[in-house]
């Protein structure tokens, strides 16, 4: 496997200059991953398969189509030129995409940290991003769909792409990793962004087995709220919102339905045994 990977990487590097890897292959990936994963979550709601869907409210065709079309808008004219521009500031930090590939600890150990400063980062851009003047010129845009799906998760003025996008592109920035690095951080985290805003509580869900993850119910609460009493904040994980009071709204609604599920379940009728 690892030969695979290297014999194909040796063809990468060998047929393309490593500005165009960086900048339009970073963007083909980015495209490729967010697409393919956010389309299912689009036909889910357009087919009308609600069993674990948040909200029973769903989009209309007109604002879903209205959502792709901007974000391809978006993507092109503001995400592209971003990763274009990037590329010296990468390289002077010691960026590569040469062989040999980084091993799988050094990857595994930059992108851990790479998640940790960005919910850092995020979570306070975010915040920003809630205060009066901020939300209603900026933010507001991506507050357009209060029952979000997949693919509303890089719906967003240009300028909170820009304002956010720091938070995403801040580790790599200063550490200047590998290629193969880079291009596995844009694909975790835009999987991490479109489940958490698929509007679908599944059972397999990440955050029914880890805790500290947001996931789709966890940021979904943030949709649903104004703009003031939201919270809910972070981006991946779920300890800066913990450490600084901005989940107590959340919390105290998951309580209340978990006590309201005990009580149902125990009053209940039961079937009378013969």
């Amino acid at each position: 496997m690892a030969q695979i990977l290297e014999n194909a990487w040796q063809y990468l590097i060998t047929n393309f200059s490593e500005f165009q890897l960086a900048s339009a292959g970073t963007f083909i990936i980015h495209e490729s991953v967010f697409f393919l994963s956010g389309l299912p979550y689009l036909l889910m709601e357009t087919w009308g398969l609600r069993k674990y869907k948040i909200q029973r409210k769903v989009n209309t065709p007109a604002a879903q189509e209205k959502c792709v079309m901007r974000l391809i808008m978006y993507h092109v004219c503001v995400n592209l030129p971003l990763m274009i521009v990037s590329y010296p500031v990468f390289k002077y930090m010691g960026f590569t995409s040469a062989l040999p590939l980084p091993s799988w600890k050094v990857v595994s150990l930059q992108i851990f940290s790479y998640f940790i400063l960005e919910d850092f980062i995020f979570y306070w851009g975010h915040r920003i991003l809630h205060t009066k003047w901020l939300y209603k010129h900026v933010h507001s845009v991506h507050h357009e769909y209060a029952t979000p799906f997949g693919l509303t998760s890089e719906y967003a003025h240009p300028a909170e792409i820009l304002f956010l996008g720091f938070a995403t592109i801040f580790g790599p920035a200063i550490t200047g990793p590998h290629l193969l690095t880079l291009w596995l951080w844009v694909s975790v985290r835009v999987l991490e962004t479109v489940e958490a805003h698929c509007g679908y509580d599944f059972p397999w869900s990440l955050s029914r087995f880890l805790p500290i993850y947001g996931g789709a119910d966890f940021h979904d609460y943030h949709h649903r709220l104004l703009y003031t009493k939201s919270g809910n904040y972070s981006s991946t994980f779920t300890y800066m919102d913990w450490i600084f009071g901005t989940d107590k709204g959340y919390r105290k609604l998951k309580a209340l339905k978990s006590a309201q599920e005990a009580h149902d379940a125990m009053s209940a009728p039961t079937e009378k045994v013969e």
